[in-house]
């Protein structure tokens, strides 16, 4: 006797899909435009009728494609009126992307570590530490500390002293910040980045290009795990 298989599981990429879906809607339909702050993430979980994590991943997305601005202490800010498909488009082309995105920074940067531990110099090294202290701050007060975590990278690249790597990190920077939204979206994820960036920093410090190297290798895999932008349909 054949056995009729039962509905395929929904994907949580495809759930929270519909979930951008629905709040694009709802933001026309209630007039918001440019400035105007989205509801808490409870509040328009209660809405939807989905859970808060399933409502903030899709916030992420509307986040990673310039639609929203999401603010520590200020909310959810809507920074431009979208169109469904093209927010849908855009994330789907940002997915394909993501695979070469962390090629090219596992190329770029891990050189550019052993460089700066090579090249390194007093003042770099003060504007890595000032970075650093960004980030602790925003995380430790409950924020993703993405400002400070793109600041230090930026130290990092500086200190190698390398204007055409510098250029090339620059190509990708766009797509670097995306893959960075997401990442340090995730619970955890701002405390571990913070703490493999102190593992770069002091190798740089120490001026040990290889153990630069290897502490950057670490921390792009870690961060590598975006799985939104990955397209992955973890539960």
């Amino acid at each position: 006797m054949s056995r009729t298989a039962g509905p395929a599981p929904l994907r949580r990429n495809r759930l929270y899909e519909q979930v951008v879906q629905q709040l694009v809607t709802w933001a026309a339909e209630a007039g918001l435009g440019p400035g105007d702050r989205l509801p808490p993430e409870r509040d328009l979980a209660a809405r939807l009728g989905v859970s808060r994590a399933t409502v903030a991943q899709a916030l992420v997305a509307l986040e990673v494609t310039g639609v929203v601005s999401v603010r520590h202490g200020d909310g959810t800010v809507l920074l431009q009126a979208p169109r469904t498909d093209a927010v849908l488009a855009a994330l789907r082309t940002r997915r394909d992307d993501l695979g070469d995105v962390i090629e090219a920074r596992a190329a770029l940067e891990v050189r550019l570590a052993a460089l700066a531990a090579r090249r390194r110099t007093d003042a770099d090294l003060a504007e890595i530490d000032a970075a650093l202290q960004a980030m602790a701050d925003d995380v430790a007060t409950g924020g993703r500390g993405l400002d400070g975590d793109e600041r230090f990278h930026a130290a990092v690249t500086a200190a190698g002293h390398s204007p055409l790597l510098s250029r090339l990190m620059a190509e990708i920077g766009d797509l670097v910040r995306e893959s960075r939204i997401e990442s340090l979206a995730q619970a955890g994820r701002p405390q571990r980045s913070l703490a493999g960036h102190q593992q770069i920093a002091d190798a740089v410090r120490a001026g040990d290009p290889r153990a630069a190297a290897a502490a950057m290798t670490a921390h792009i895999e870690l961060v590598s795990d975006v799985p939104l932008l990955g397209g992955g349909a973890s539960g």
